[in-house]
């Protein structure tokens, strides 16, 4: 079990939890372990809510709550696309959506393509659920390099990406760490969008000004109307640094990115490691 260092002092028992999906919740082979799903189910039978609050989009959450079948936890709701959607799983039904509109997706890939030449972009949208056939869900540009090994985004010409809203645009360069481009949209997106990211191999992510997912947990507590008396968060990149701040106690994973520890209140075991359990065994166990 993780040990807290001498300065740390944890709240009394959270009424809510929340947890980033990628490199927390998950271990690298995309498995909530059976001693995460144990402590997690016991926080519900005490009465705690528990939400995912994530990058991505409603449609790669069944991958994550279908692994909660047979076991006493449950996933109700979930904070998607970095706080930009708020989603009730159960129901497959998009709650909220904060999307950025087709003349500000022009200036923000006009931005892009000056301060990082060379790179693809891709528009995130949101239909009124998961499994909306209605609404193309990610469009790229040609060439576009997708981050992840399930790619499912349909290539248009690069009009078409800012054709309509979105709740992302995506930028993306694998040969360029993720840090640097950041710095280098910082000083001309300026409080155009959010910047973030939740990976470092080259990929940046730019949303509605102010929207990550402490403000997306905001939206779903009045949704919902969850008990957030006492929050924790898990994290281990920038795009959870609002959220580690936001919670009464910020904990990143111990592989987690710089900008996540310094935003912690505790720093846990890595994701391989059951982390997030180690830390919720202190009341839950």
């Amino acid at each position: 079990m993780t040990v807290p260092g001498p300065d740390v002092v944890r709240p009394a028992r959270p009424t809510l939890i929340a947890s980033d999906v990628d490199g927390t919740l998950i271990d690298d082979r995309n498995t909530v372990s059976s001693r995460t799903l144990a402590v997690l189910g016991a926080a519900r039978d005490a009465g705690t809510d528990f939400v995912l609050a994530t990058g991505r989009p409603p449609r790669w959450i069944a991958e994550i709550s279908d692994q909660f079948a047979g076991s006493r936890a449950q996933v109700d709701y979930a904070v998607c696309a970095n706080g930009a959607i708020v989603y009730d799983v159960r129901n497959d039904r998009v709650l909220s959506a904060a999307t950025l509109a087709p003349d500000v997706l022009v200036k923000l890939g006009e931005i892009a393509s000056a301060a990082i030449p060379g790179c693809g972009l891709a528009a995130e949208r949101v239909g009124e659920s998961a499994t909306d056939a209605a609404t193309a869900p990610f469009v790229a540009s040609s060439g576009y390099e997708h981050a992840w090994l399930n790619p499912d985004h349909v290539e248009v010409g690069d009009d078409e990406v800012f054709a309509r809203p979105a709740v992302k645009l995506l930028v993306r360069r694998p040969d360029w760490a993720s840090d640097e481009m950041a710095r280098r949209l910082a000083p001309r997106v300026g409080d155009i969008a959010q910047i973030t990211f939740s990976t470092d191999n080259g990929l940046i992510e730019l949303s509605v000004p102010d929207t990550h997912k402490a403000s997306g947990l905001q939206t779903l507590i009045e949704f919902a109307g969850l008990d957030a008396a006492t929050t924790i968060a898990f994290g281990d990149m920038p795009n959870d640094v609002e959220m580690l701040t936001w919670a009464d106690h910020g904990v990143a994973m111990g592989h987690g990115h710089p900008a996540a520890r310094a935003a912690a209140d505790e720093i846990t075991l890595d994701n391989n490691a059951d982390g997030v359990a180690a830390v919720l065994e202190h009341w839950f166990g």
